[in-house]
């Protein structure tokens, strides 16, 4: 294993921190189950959505799925090691419901929470904070085959599933997130079907997303009445809209999407309400008849914590006859009631996910949700870049990687200084791993992994980070 304390390639550094961040701040980095754990029938773990998606012919790049992945469920303890030589404070991790819970009810499987257990003792032995998140993506396929996220069934089973994780854990770790990026659940999940389960119904990704909601707050309360001193909170994937120009037909497509992408998640989790724009943009989908007494109130249970995950900008207009937008998972059918926006692209560098890097967006984002919607204190939960990596003489220089992350971390500081009360970042990915319906073919990590070998490598943004966590702040540009 190369030294991850080697000096980067590049000299972003050399002339010592002219920006640093508050005492404290949380530095870590970010996985999820079912992209980096492998083992897949090990220990009692039964299928979960993704498991079947992946198995199904055509839904992943070259047949690609998790059954081996990083192979972390057995080299868990190397790959801790590794976190604590590049200095990580924190590790935020998902927890495999069908590892933990096989079939979506019932007891608990006792092999799947003790691997849980030892990654915790782990990571608090080597000085490293465990941020544990309930559900990225793995629902069990019992649940699916009974409804999934669309029956409001399975926001209560979530729940039962969080206290046990709860029972489990809950005093050893501190920071808890119930559901990662549950846009991509239910939009991806049952919109666009790019994602797993792979249903393409409009008004079942409405309800998704609102069971998923219901589920998110059922779990706080079950999480709160046994660990009151937990710090509770979601993480919802935020984009600031663009209209491409100032009429108001793009104005309006801007409207349409950003309710769609970011106010349908955090108008009901902090503000008790969804907007009644996208109730009247949504009327041919949905009457929203899903919606219960009482629901709204338990969905905006108080947190202690927002999670905030940033990638890049949507810029939109008005329909054209013809053109339609070109990344999956921009897909009309992942916009119910907006499916003739068009998404622009301006010609600006991107990523090999092909999304525009825009670094400044991640200040828009911050600065809104804090200035109109909560006091709550933020982390960046998720924030990262694919590139293509190649391994020379040993090393992979990720220049491109590392400028990202620069740029992106000055943008968080900047967001810091306007009065964003940020306490944490979160670099995606800890390692290469499955992406999704990518497969092996897009590679985000700060950690090269060798699929065939299983040998980890870091990369040269992965030793730029640990010297970013070491000074606890950036050099001059």
């Amino acid at each position: 294993m190369s030294d991850p304390t080697r000096p980067p390639a590049v000299g972003v550094l050399d002339q010592g921190p002219a920006i640093t961040f508050p005492p404290g701040f949380l530095w870590g980095a970010a996985t999820a189950a079912y992209q980096i754990e492998g083992a897949a029938t090990a220990g009692g773990r039964t299928p979960s959505i993704w498991d079947t998606f992946s198995h199904t012919e055509g839904r992943t790049v070259g047949g690609h799925t998790g059954d081996v992945a990083c192979d972390h469920f057995h080299r868990m303890p190397d790959d801790v090691r590794l976190m604590a030589e590049l200095g990580l404070k924190s590790y935020r991790f998902s927890v495999s419901w069908p590892r933990v819970q096989p079939g979506g009810s019932g007891a608990a499987n006792a092999e799947g929470l003790d691997f849980y257990r030892r990654l915790v003792d782990e990571l608090l032995g080597h000085g490293i904070e465990p941020w544990l998140t309930l559900y990225h993506w793995d629902l069990p396929q019992p649940l699916e085959d009974a409804g999934g996220w669309p029956a409001r069934d399975t926001a209560a089973r979530f729940a039962d599933y969080a206290q046990l994780v709860a029972d489990a854990l809950g005093d050893r770790v501190r920071y808890w997130t119930t559901l990662n990026e549950p846009w991509c659940s239910a939009f991806l999940g049952y919109g666009s079907g790019a994602h797993a389960p792979g249903r393409t119904d409009g008004a079942d990704a409405v309800r998704a997303g609102h069971h998923l909601m219901l589920g998110h707050g059922l779990a706080v309360q079950a999480l709160r009445a046994s660990r009151p001193d937990a710090q509770l909170g979601i993480t919802v994937n935020l984009y600031p809209v663009t209209p491409a120009t100032d009429s108001p037909a793009d104005a309006d497509a801007a409207r349409r999407i950003d309710a769609l992408a970011n106010r349908f998640f955090l108008d009901p989790v902090l503000r008790g309400s969804y907007p009644a724009d996208l109730q009247a943009d949504l009327a041919s989908v949905t009457d929203f008849g899903h919606v219960r007494d009482g629901d709204l109130e338990i969905i905006s249970t108080p947190l202690d914590l927002v999670g905030i995950n940033y990638y890049s900008r949507h810029v939109v207009a008005a329909p054209v006859e013809g053109e339609q937008p070109e990344a999956y998972w921009r897909a009309p059918t992942c916009w119910p009631g907006s499916e003739d926006v068009r998404f622009v692209t301006r010609g600006v560098p991107v990523t090999d996910m092909d999304w525009e890097i825009d670094a400044p967006g991640l200040v828009e984002t911050l600065e809104r949700v804090h200035r109109d919607y909560t006091d709550l204190p933020l982390y960046v939960t998720e924030n990262g870049s694919a590139f293509v990596d190649t391994v020379v003489d040993g090393q992979v220089d990720d220049t491109d990687r590392l400028a990202y992350f620069d740029s992106h971390l000055r943008a968080a500081h900047a967001a810091i200084g306007a009065g964003v009360p940020l306490r944490g970042y979160f670099a995606w990915s800890l390692m290469d791993n499955f992406e999704w319906a990518w497969g092996y073919t897009k590679r985000f990590g700060m950690v090269y992994v060798d699929y065939d070998s299983q040998v980890r490598i870091p990369k040269s943004s992965a030793r730029w980070y640990a010297e970013v966590i070491r000074r606890n702040g950036l050099a001059a540009q």
